[in-house]
């Protein structure tokens, strides 16, 4: 379609400047993208339906990093042999 139809993800870098140059800025305009970007953040990080193995092992990877980060002074004396 057009250039000044198409979404940002669907413009090559080559044309970015003119597709910019189409866009209209007007304070609602920007209001509007603002929250469409709000709501689609909030459907895919906050709002999410489907729990799953996805999220239960993400949280454990985390606090396994977490945990040696807080461990890692204690763990990187002992494995020279330096003790105190």
């Amino acid at each position: 379609g057009p250039l000044s139809e198409r979404p940002l993800l669907e413009v090559r870098l080559g044309e970015l400047h003119t597709w910019i140059s189409t866009c209209k800025f007007s304070p609602q305009e920007l209001l509007g993208a603002v929250h469409r970007a709000w709501s689609s953040y909030c459907a895919k990080y906050i709002h999410v339906k489907q729990g799953g193995p996805a999220g239960i092992s993400m949280l454990l990877a985390g606090y396994c990093l977490l945990s040696y980060g807080w461990n890692y002074q204690h763990f990187s004396k002992t494995s020279l042999g330096v003790s105190y």
